[in-house]
């Protein structure tokens, strides 16, 4: 239960990620909101991992930590603010219901997880009908934001299923602030090569988007997730984001004033017994 209630803080954490994104990409580009989180993110690590006198990790570490800069540091927070520039928070949030599904298997592939073949049914189920609500709600398709949508999810599954792995002998803030520091150099030549050319005229929701997907997203938000994931059980606990919709599209509605429907609360709540299908097959 202990990774289990670490990783459900994680995801609630990470649920404020896309709208915290659409609000900032109103004022920022998508290269920099995606660079300057990372420096933001990567200072507070450097600073955490010095004053905590943490060791440096091993030399055979680093492909896996490369893996994980690719594709929590960079691949997801510049998809995603791709994509939102095309479709709205509560339309991204929907393709957070394949992201269980693909950990899940990421896990198999990077994590050497088996989970009982009910496990798979269970978690194919709850992604089916999130993705099914999406084709059959009235939500407009956007080819280019789906695109980098799917881009997206396929990159974060990577990144979490490898950090999960080297949690368990790194610690869950230590891969993901190692990661950061990686990806440091060149999110810093980016962030510096995107600044906006007038300060004065971004709104302060879009200074509080980009300090919240900085601070919280992407480095507080991790430190709970990689916990859950590596002590709970990748495949098992990656279920949990199959909740992360309920939570964002209720941010959406309560912050960004988008239209949420009574199915997609519907949709969710039979998507939380999927979540509890998989979990008692996860291992």
């Amino acid at each position: 239960m202990a990774g289990w209630g670490s990783g459900l803080i994680g995801v609630i954490i990470f649920s404020g990620s896309l709208p915290a994104t659409r609000v900032a990409v109103s004022d920022f580009s998508p290269l920099f909101l995606t660079s300057a989180r990372a420096v933001i993110a990567a200072l507070l690590g450097a600073a955490l991992l010095l004053a905590l006198r943490q060791s440096r990790p091993a030399a055979g570490d680093l492909l896996s930590l490369a893996l994980v800069a690719l594709g929590v540091v960079v691949g997801f927070p510049l998809l995603t603010a791709l994509a939102l520039q095309h479709i709205t928070s509560a339309h991204s949030i929907v393709f957070i219901g394949l992201l269980p599904l693909v950990t899940a298997i990421f896990g198999v592939l990077r994590g050497g997880e088996r989970p009982k073949p009910a496990f798979w049914l269970f978690s194919g189920l709850g992604s089916a009908m999130v993705v099914g609500y999406a084709a059959t709600s009235g939500i407009e398709v956007s080819m280019t934001g789906d695109l980098l949508m799917i881009g997206a999810i396929v990159a974060c599954g990577l990144g979490y299923a490898e950090g999960a792995k080297l949690s368990r002998s790194l610690g869950g803030w230590q891969v993901i602030s190692w990661a950061l520091i990686l990806s440091l150099p060149p999110m810093a030549v980016i962030a510096l090569a995107t600044l906006p050319h007038t300060w004065h005229r971004i709104a302060g929701l879009s200074w509080i988007g980009l300090a919240y997907v900085s601070v919280f997203s992407m480095l507080i938000g991790f430190v709970f997730w990689y916990r859950g994931l590596a002590v709970g059980g990748i495949a098992g606990v990656g279920q949990l984001q199959l909740l992360q919709p309920f939570f964002g599209l209720l941010l959406a509605a309560g912050l960004l004033h988008e239209q949420v429907s009574g199915m997609m609360f519907v949709t969710t709540l039979a998507v939380v017994l999927c979540v509890a299908g998989a979990r008692r097959y996860a291992r």
